[in-house]
């Protein structure tokens, strides 16, 4: 092997270890157990708004986000787009993977761009069926995602605009480790599956109040302590919850 290859396939390595660190399942793993598949993990960018898999679709790799953040939408015929999770360095891109199926049944697009670590399916699959440290993290993860859809249906129903926004934002910025991100209104009004114009009303309520800065499609919390009082229960459960079952 020849020097430049080497030490270029060394500085490869030592870029995923420290990714690693940053994506939660990835950073709990024992290293024996991740050194085993590290050579197959790729870091990648994402691009705003990328759909990473279609209703239907088999799902050939898998990503563990790091700095990017994925949701998880259901369109419906006319069109109509609702978020049903979240998915940011707490997790993995692609759980029907181990589940079974292999399929994903739901729009699964970029919501804010930034990295993530991809892994063929096929990897992915057979390291899970080792039953080791990485099938209990997955499934740990997998009840978690279970009771986040559960308690977002609850939410959507129940709760008003403010709270509903005050809550994703929040779970926005958990999952970003920032304060600060990018997104558009029409971009918010479709994943919390409102109308554009009350996300509008929502966001300069929130503006006013001086708990957030609205700009140029991006948005920045300045009082947390008053936008989780404006929040509903559901952050703070579910927030609760995955730390309980992933620490």
């Amino acid at each position: 092997m020849s020097l430049t290859k080497n030490i270029r396939e060394q500085k490869t390595m030592s870029k995923k270890d420290g990714l690693k660190q940053l994506n939660r399942i990835l950073a709990a793993l024992p290293e024996s157990e991740y050194q085993r598949f590290a050579p197959y993990l790729t870091p990648v960018d994402m691009a705003l708004e990328i759909v990473l898999y279609e209703p239907q679709e088999q799902i050939e790799t898998v990503y563990f986000p790091v700095s990017a953040l994925i949701s998880i939408a259901s369109t419906l015929e006319d069109g109509t787009t609702t978020e049903i999770g979240l998915i940011g360095s707490n997790g993995i891109v692609g759980l029907p993977v181990i589940l079974g199926s292999g399929r994903s049944s739901n729009n699964i697009v970029v919501q804010v761009a930034g990295m993530a670590i991809k892994l063929s399916a096929e990897i992915l699959k057979k390291e899970f069926e080792r039953g080791e440290m990485l099938q209990k993290l997955l499934l740990s993860y997998t009840e978690a995602r279970l009771i986040q859809v559960s308690q977002q249906a609850v939410c959507n129903r129940h709760h008003p605009i403010e709270e509903k926004l005050a809550r994703w934002m929040l779970t926005v910025a958990d999952s970003l480790s920032s304060r600060e991100f990018s997104l558009t209104q029409k971009f918010i009004a479709d994943m919390l599956g409102v109308r554009r114009s009350s996300v509008t009303v929502a966001i300069d309520t929130l503006q006013s109040a001086g708990m957030i800065r609205s700009s140029q499609d991006k948005i920045t919390i300045l009082d947390r302590e008053s936008l989780e009082n404006t929040s509903c229960e559901c952050y703070f459960f579910l927030k609760q919850e995955f730390q309980s079952l992933l620490g």
